[in-house]
């Protein structure tokens, strides 16, 4: 099976080659990627646990979930087919910003994103792909809020990131 890519991207967004994944990650060279919040009628997010077997960050939680786009993807098609992917169903989604951040890990790898954030909404309980995902949970965003200052090691970098910078954009 032949290695994901990812789209290289410039500041703006403009998409300047494809890189292997892991290539892009080991260099740390800025790539278009996006992240899924997705709540319910209660205005609770649906966080995931990442799978323990994750190349970074596994176990930590974060949003409902994140990937990098395909190439010739747009980012609301992108979002849909990992909604489906990781979490078993699928909802009408939005982009609401972007932001760039980069992210070094233990493990010699670095992520350098420039990641939309799309948010829909879904009332149901979701259908977890276990290869993805090892858990889930809704939570209120005051709780979330709370809960990565209290334990800031249990949720991943990115998800942190959002929160701190972009808290406006994902509440609603």
């Amino acid at each position: 099976m032949r290695e994901e890519q990812v789209i290289l991207v410039n500041e703006k967004d403009e998409q300047i080659g494809l890189m292997p994944k892991m290539e892009a990650h080991e260099k740390a060279v800025l790539h278009r990627a996006f992240s899924v919040f997705v709540f319910n009628d209660k205005n609770e997010l649906m966080l995931q646990q990442r799978a323990a077997h994750k190349y970074h960050s596994p176990l930590l939680w974060t949003n409902t979930c994140c990937s990098h786009q395909r190439n010739g993807e747009t980012n609301i098609e992108a979002g849909t087919r990992r909604l489906q992917e990781e979490m078993g169903f699928v909802c009408d989604i939005e982009e609401v910003t972007s932001f760039i951040y980069k992210a070094p890990f233990d493990n010699g790898l670095t992520e350098h994103e420039l990641d939309h954030i799309l948010i829909g909404y879904y009332n149901k309980e979701p259908k977890i792909n276990s290869d993805e995902v090892e858990s889930y949970k809704w939570m209120p965003l005051e709780a979330v809020k709370n809960d990565i200052e209290q334990h800031p090691l249990m949720y991943t970098e990115w998800f942190k990131i959002i929160f701190k910078n972009y808290y406006s954009f994902i509440n609603k």
